[in-house]
């Protein structure tokens, strides 16, 4: 693997962090509970392949605690896909000003992980209210512009 990518997998790990931390710090802030698009996400998923995540019962606590842990994992192995990407690309890129290596990053992850919901049927973003634009937007910002600014950190002879 590429010294770019590893990079860029370190970086979209740092973002995953930062995306984490702003949402639980708003769903703290807020008294908002965790979405279940993910826990969805995989249900969806369950139903096409035709796969259940419990021998005894689809609707048991079992299958719901492995739904829970699956679509958390995902969303990780989202952050780190977007940031391998993310590793791929930014060489080629030049002197891009950070705000936009910022903002390109950030709507890369929301793509990676809404995308997938709504080609699932999970989710539709165009009836989303105000607040949940907010609780979605601003955990990615924090994602896009951490993954830039550690990916940026990270390169050989930057003074620090």
């Amino acid at each position: 693997m590429s010294r770019e990518v590893l990079t860029g997998i370190a970086a979209g790990a740092a973002g995953t962090t930062a995306l984490n931390a702003v949402t639980y710090l708003e769903m703290a802030t807020r008294a908002r509970p965790a979405s279940t698009t993910p826990e969805d996400t995989v249900r969806k998923a369950e139903e096409l392949t035709h796969v259940s995540l419990s021998e005894h019962d689809p609707d048991s606590d079992e299958a719901g605690n492995r739904r829970s842990g699956l679509g958390a994992l995902l969303g990780i192995a989202a952050g780190l896909g977007t940031g391998a990407l993310y590793g791929l690309v930014r060489p080629k890129l030049g002197r891009v000003p950070f705000a936009l290596l910022g903002v390109g990053a950030s709507l890369a992850a929301n793509v990676g992980t809404t995308g997938p919901m709504v080609a699932l049927g999970v989710t539709d973003p165009r009836t989303w209210p105000a607040s949940s634009w907010f609780s979605d937007l601003v955990p990615h910002l924090a994602y896009g512009f951490a993954t830039a600014a550690v990916w940026e950190l990270m390169q050989p002879g930057r003074r620090r």
